[in-house]
């Protein structure tokens, strides 16, 4: 089946990838292209949106698009820097703010009978983030909304099916932003939205029959949504041609390595669990850098991997459950000017000594589409459910090198954590959980003893994509009772924080 599909844009914004999260919502697909990569062929396109940017159109480096082939031939909404563009370069003037612009403002005025806002009235929040404001409109331009401080926060051009605000609609901040984008891409713009987790399934089914064959694909299984979902969209693609693998890379949490593998049993995967633990020790062995922590676990993933391909005859795939915010933060958003945040151990290609072929089936999704897909495929709302643990395991929570007296301590902190969120009835109020090892010790009192050992900080967020996230405020008396289970019962510790920081500007990991 064909869809309809929006193109957007990328300047470089960090919420870039929270357009195409908004757009999917609506149930149609969306593709993030660089500004300076515009695909050649535009026909099945049926709008496109300018992102957002930290550069200013001010600038002698401004980011510059040729808009010849997309500019009155197709709907186009311009956000923020896309906005800025359309007036600075077409006729209008944009100038610096006498203050910056950022946070939450109320809409004061909009143009009546407008299609655009239509559903949305005076008094809606919208969340700003410039320090440039759009001082005269451009040629044709029609003013549609303001805000107190920013006359211009929303035009159109006469003539045109082309639109542009200076607020960001794609964060929730901004409470009617959803319905604006659906005002612009399914009332004006005519995009057909058919695209559902049943219809993902059935054509990423069908893609992977044809991409794979009668090849055989390894996968690697860690009991998380991502990869589960993936095994299963495999599975439905090649049936037993598909073997997964879980390894025990001994960062795992507390008898995690034994419950995964009977999570799997019944669910049809031919797996087989491999403990690779002294390896992966072995190899973070004084090893305090978090970048380089990952990059020592991802090579160990990887040599583990080729030596169980090897046992499996004529493999010629690996597969990952490599989701859609493992690549923006790894790399500039699809090639695009966004900056890396931080490395993912399933994201960039093989060496050249494992002769096996890189399969991604979720690699275009955010989690919540993930777990959506997982659940148009019958999966158990017990594993969907269950909070994302990064790749790398705890050794991205212990901060500085890496021990086994270390992970044992965390391991038990975590699992005590952990299971008084589901004894409370707080488990499912989370996005994710888990605890930190702090490479610092602390002065306490025991009995009549003084102590001095380790202090763990407690983190719970909750979130839709992990692209942004806030801390969940838990109740006191959750957080009392799990720190005095913890001191009391986690020999080497005597202190418990509860981290407050919100991401952005803190990321959910300390590592």
């Amino acid at each position: 089946m064909q869809h309809d599909k929006v193109l957007i844009l990328d300047f470089g914004s960090q919420y870039t990838q929270l357009i195409a999260r908004r757009v999917r919502e609506l149930n149609i697909y969306s593709e993030i292209h660089p500004f300076n990569k515009i695909p050649s062929n535009l026909e099945s396109y049926k709008a496109v949106i300018l992102s957002g940017s930290p550069m200013s159109v001010r600038s002698d480096e401004a980011f510059h698009i040729d808009l010849e082939e997309i500019r009155g031939k197709k709907p186009l909404l311009g956000v923020c820097y896309g906005a800025q563009y359309l007036a600075h370069f077409h006729g209008g003037e944009v100038g610096a703010s006498s203050t910056r612009e950022y946070g939450r403002a109320h809409l004061s005025h909009i143009k009546d009978g407008e299609e655009f806002f239509k559903g949305i009235s005076a008094g809606s929040q919208v969340w700003m983030s410039h320090s440039d404001t759009i001082k005269k409109l451009p040629t044709g331009g029609v003013l549609l909304a303001s805000t107190h401080d920013v006359e211009n926060a929303a035009y159109k051009i006469e003539g045109e099916t082309t639109f542009a605000i200076q607020f960001h609609p794609e964060v929730y901040h901004s409470t009617d932003g959803k319905q604006l984008l659906e005002n612009f891409l399914i009332h004006i713009a005519g995009v057909e939205p058919d695209w559902t987790p049943d219809s993902f399934v059935e054509e990423t089914v069908e893609r992977l029959q044809e991409m794979l064959g009668n090849d055989r694909v390894v996968l690697g299984l860690s009991g998380g949504v991502d990869s589960s979902v993936a095994a299963m969209l495999l599975h439905k693609a090649i049936g037993e041609n598909l073997y997964c693998i879980f390894v025990n890379n001994g960062l795992l949490r507390k008898n995690e390595f034994s419950q995964v593998l009977q999570q799997y049993e019944g669910m049809g995967l031919n797996v087989k669990g491999v403990d690779a633990s002294a390896r992966f020790m072995d190899a973070l062995k004084g090893q305090a850098d978090p970048e380089l922590k990952r990059k020592a676990i991802g090579k160990v993933f990887i040599d583990v991997f080729d030596d169980e391909a090897h046992q499996v005859k004529d493999v010629v795939w690996l597969a990952q459950g490599t989701i859609y915010p493992d690549v923006i933060e790894s790399v500039s958003a699809t090639g695009g000017p966004s900056a890396t945040i931080k490395s993912h151990h399933n994201v960039g290609g093989l060496p050249d000594y494992m002769k096996l072929k890189i399969v991604e089936p979720l690699r275009s999704l955010f989690k919540d589409e993930v777990r959506r897909v997982g659940k148009s495929m019958g999966m158990s709302a017990e594993l969907l459910g269950r909070h994302p643990f990064p790749g790398p395991g705890l050794a991205i929570r212990i901060l500085g090198d890496i021990t086994p007296e270390k992970v044992a301590i965390l391991q038990e902190v975590d699992a005590i954590f952990v299971n008084n969120l589901k004894k409370w009835d707080l488990y499912d109020q989370v996005w994710q959980a888990g605890a930190m090892l702090l490479p610092v010790n602390s002065v306490g009192v025991m009995g009549d003893e003084r102590t001095y050992e380790k202090c763990v900080a407690l983190r719970a967020v909750e979130s839709t994509d992990g692209m942004t996230a806030d801390w969940v405020n838990l109740p006191y008396e959750f957080l009392q009772a799990t720190s005095n289970e913890i001191i009391n019962k986690v020999k080497g510790v005597n202190r418990v924080v509860y981290d407050i920081s919100s991401k952005p500007p803190a990321t959910i990991e300390w590592e």
